[in-house]
């Protein structure tokens, strides 16, 4: 059942939300203090591109830096897509179909919100190896 949601995902919807993270965390990288924004960027991407069977879980080791560069995301960029991200969930929940990608939508917010000192599991792995 994930692989034929992940496959009409990535029709519908992952492939242009993956592309548009893609030129984002091509256009942070240009400059230094850019580049860890951009790897923020390409791991919600590649996230985006196939999130069934995938969650996000908060990394241990995650400190301060995170912290404030989270909170720096979140006023520059993580606001916006969140919002867009929300709006196109609801988008997608107007039919029966859509339901499942609107939810996958809505999944998405979390990490554009806060996308540094978080990391991308599989479902069935994610509180197995934490502890």
């Amino acid at each position: 059942m994930k692989t034929i949601l992940n496959l009409i995902w990535l029709v519908f919807s992952g492939f242009w939300l993956f592309l548009g993270y893609l030129v984002a965390g091509l256009l942070l990288c240009i400059t230094i203090i850019g580049i860890p924004f951009g790897v923020a960027a390409f791991r919600i991407g590649v996230y985006a591109l196939w999130p069934f069977g995938y969650t996000t879980v908060e990394r241990r080791d995650a400190g301060a830096p995170s912290f404030i560069v989270n909170v720096l995301w979140l006023i520059l960029a993580g606001w916006w897509l969140a919002l867009g991200h929300i709006v196109t969930g609801f988008l997608l929940c107007v039919t029966i179909i859509g339901i499942p990608l609107g939810v996958a939508n809505f999944k998405l917010i979390p990490v554009s919100l806060f996308p540094l000192g978080r990391e991308i599991v599989r479902t069935d792995r994610a509180f197995t190896d934490r502890w």
